[in-house]
């Protein structure tokens, strides 16, 4: 079983329902980026140079839209890519980074993933995240906990920051903005062990509930890049929360995940 607070049964009924057509549409969305991995693809730029979308984005974003609608037409859908219908009202609601690592993708560099989350209520309930090139299947559901490939999953049981092996990443306005965690990272970097930056926030939060890391944070965020990955990191035993400690919002903005045991020393490092 998992961390989270336990849903009523005709919730957890119907979640175990959304869970498999999470499952079945990232696979299929996951299909078309492997299929197209390392092909000419259109890229085009939106907030910032660094901003890259490609019509694979696009493409997987209108399948799994297009999924949903067929299949749950009352749902509200929030989609990077705008295709969705956040309606007002929806007791259920999916989260969708279509492509999520888009500059690794058009790069060629191997770090990418489809990521769904699915609310009820507004809380975190279902999350899915599938890594196409390694055929890795994330999957949680509140109250039932994680795995990969359908087998448990737990974070990591180290103690010590100086031990640990931590991930963040950089926002797009990185260039231009004060704000830009490149003073957190370097402090990091004295007091870890490693710190990864791989481009992709839904993977680096299964690694954290996987124990590949052993903590993560990030500032800036948007809904899509954290929705399924931090029910991922609860549902495993981890810990979540904002930069100050406090409850994890539900739009992401920034956020700290961990293994819950260096938790504080990752805050005591961010608020210094």
């Amino acid at each position: 079983m998992g961390e989270g607070k336990a849903l009523p049964e005709a919730v957890t009924r119907e979640a175990r329902e959304v869970r498999d057509l999470a499952l079945h549409l990232a696979r299929a969305a996951g299909a078309i980026q492997r299929d197209k991995y390392e092909t000419e693809i259109e890229i085009h730029t939106k907030s910032a140079a660094i901003d890259l979308v490609t019509e694979v984005d696009h493409e997987c974003e209108t399948l799994i839209v297009n999924g949903l609608r067929a299949e749950r037409g009352d749902d509200a859908i929030l989609a990077e890519e705008g295709r969705g219908d956040d309606r007002e009202g929806a007791r259920w609601r999916w989260i969708i980074d279509p492509l999520d690592g888009t500059t690794n993708y058009a790069h060629g560099y191997p770090r990418f993933c489809v990521s769904i989350g699915v609310e009820y209520d507004g809380e975190r309930t279902v999350g899915v995240v599938y890594d196409p090139l390694l055929d890795e299947m994330y999957c949680a559901v509140r109250g039932e906990g994680a795995t990969r490939n359908e087998k448990p999953i737990r974070v990591s049981a180290e103690t010590e920051i100086g031990n640990a092996v931590v991930a963040t990443g950089f926002s797009y306005d990185v260039q231009r903005s004060a704000l830009d965690n490149v003073n957190h990272f370097a402090a990091f970097v004295k007091c870890a062990r490693a710190v990864r930056r791989d481009g992709s926030a839904a993977l680096d939060l299964c690694y954290v509930a996987s124990s590949r890391f052993d903590g993560y944070w990030e500032l800036k965020l948007h809904p899509w890049d954290v929705a399924a990955g931090l029910l991922m990191v609860e549902e495993a035993g981890g810990r979540v929360s904002d930069l100050a400690g406090g409850p994890a919002r539900r739009s992401g903005f920034e956020c700290v995940a961990s293994n819950g045991r260096v938790h504080d020393q990752m805050l005591e490092i961010l608020q210094a």
